[in-house]
């Protein structure tokens, strides 16, 4: 198994932290952004064809976007105790870099909801 990494590459564009993530960090996963299986992503293609990295990029309120606030969100959110939507908002306070640190200070996937 791999080391948990602060390379902004390992963000996803929904904030999740893929460098935490055990089949990443065992090589089973290229992550979220290199992964071509992933075109299902509707948050990842936006950011694609917006050209952000992630959608702390973007102008609109990730609560508000129905891209971003799907059913499958939603579902992901429940599973695994995830608030992706504080994920985005420390992106922005703090920037990619700092998310990133953060997370691999943590050792995890993304920030617990409350």
């Amino acid at each position: 198994m791999g080391n948990i990494t602060t390379d902004i590459n390992n963000i996803a564009a929904c904030g999740l932290h893929c460098g935490a993530c055990r089949k990443f960090l065992s090589g089973k996963c290229p992550g979220c952004r290199n992964n071509e299986k992933a075109s299902w992503c509707k948050i990842r293609k936006c950011c694609i064809n917006k050209g952000y990295h992630t959608c702390a990029e973007c102008e609109c309120d990730v609560r508000e976007c129905k891209t971003y606030s799907n059913f499958i969100s939603k579902v992901f959110a429940l599973l695994f105790n995830s608030d992706r939507p504080a994920c985005i908002r420390y992106i922005k306070e703090h920037g990619e870099i700092a998310y990133a640190e953060e997370m691999a200070k943590r050792k995890c996937q993304t920030i617990k909801r409350k």
